[in-house]
């Protein structure tokens, strides 16, 4: 792991290979290590970067609002990246959009794995079901006090949301984890407990997204784009991803059944090929090669 200074933060990053650029943006419910599989091999033949969002895994904490896809800009420029495929899953994939919309000149292609989206309202069922989810797993006066952040969280409470999160998003409904790689599921309850650890002890933040969200701005977006979604996963959020390829002209989708939320650690060797078939078919620019 290295560490590099954005000018307004300190992410901790890894970079391998040489080529065309792949900047690699983790989930919400993750960190860098989700693209364990995807970062090995696109190196063979790419310059691939892959980073911890500002607060999460080895990068810094930060106080208040935060905009992650000019996070994910300044980690270009300080590391001399002008021009990269951005391949980001969930919140991770609405941050490159984002980052795509500020900086069409910076991106080249775009690979959006269950994606979320910048203004994107949820139906309220998926907001009831989350609410629901987390409140069986933690008490409301123990959760409401981690969420204000700085606390000193009970380690059998970060235990028990992060089964609870793993079951609701990374499983999917009605699924259990032995339908997973035990790997995969170890990995991802592995993330969740050292996300929601460092998120409750932590100074509390947020994002603060662009003041013209995605939601309204799918037809600005021109360069090559493959969507991916996980069949068993939540509903609302495979809708997403189908409002994705539907609002970008020539979008792509990849359907990928049985599988959830984090394609990169259950589906692995599945995603990397389609991920290293999209690469192949970009046409190759002089801003690519650094």
């Amino acid at each position: 792991m290295a560490m590099i200074d954005t000018g307004t933060t300190r992410l901790a990053y890894d970079e391998a290979g040489a080529g065309p650029a792949v900047v690699l943006v983790h989930a919400g419910v993750a960190d860098r290590r989700m693209w364990d599989h995807q970062f090995a091999e696109l190196a063979k033949d790419h310059r691939v970067v892959r980073y911890d969002w500002r607060g999460y895994g080895g990068s810094a904490d930060h106080e208040g609002p935060v905009r992650h896809h000019e996070d994910l800009l300044a980690l270009m420029d300080a590391l001399e990246i002008p021009e990269a495929a951005l391949f980001g899953a969930s919140y991770g994939g609405a941050y490159a959009v984002d980052a795509a919309l500020a900086a069409p000149e910076r991106v080249n292609a775009l690979a959006l794995v269950c994606p979320g989206m910048s203004g994107h309202v949820w139906p309220e069922v998926f907001v009831r079901t989350g609410r629901q989810m987390a409140l069986a797993a933690v008490p409301h006066v123990r959760l409401a006090a981690y969420q204000e952040g700085n606390a000193d969280p009970d380690p059998a409470d970060v235990a028990a949301m992060a089964d609870a999160q793993a079951r609701f998003m990374v499983l999917g409904p009605g699924r259990s984890p032995d339908e997973m790689p035990v790997e995969a599921w170890d990995l991802s309850l592995l993330m969740l407990r050292e996300m929601y650890a460092r998120r409750w002890s932590s100074p509390a933040n947020h994002t603060r997204w662009p003041e013209h969200p995605a939601v309204d701005r799918l037809h600005e977006i021109s360069v090559p784009t493959l969507v991916v979604k996980g069949l068993s996963e939540v509903p609302q959020v495979q809708d997403v991803a189908d409002l994705y390829q539907a609002g970008i002209e020539g979008a792509r989708l990849l359907e990928l059944p049985d599988t959830g939320h984090l394609p990169s650690v259950e589906r692995p060797g599945e995603l990397t090929a389609a991920l290293s078939e999209f690469l192949k078919e970009l046409p190759r620019s002089p801003g690519s090669t650094s």
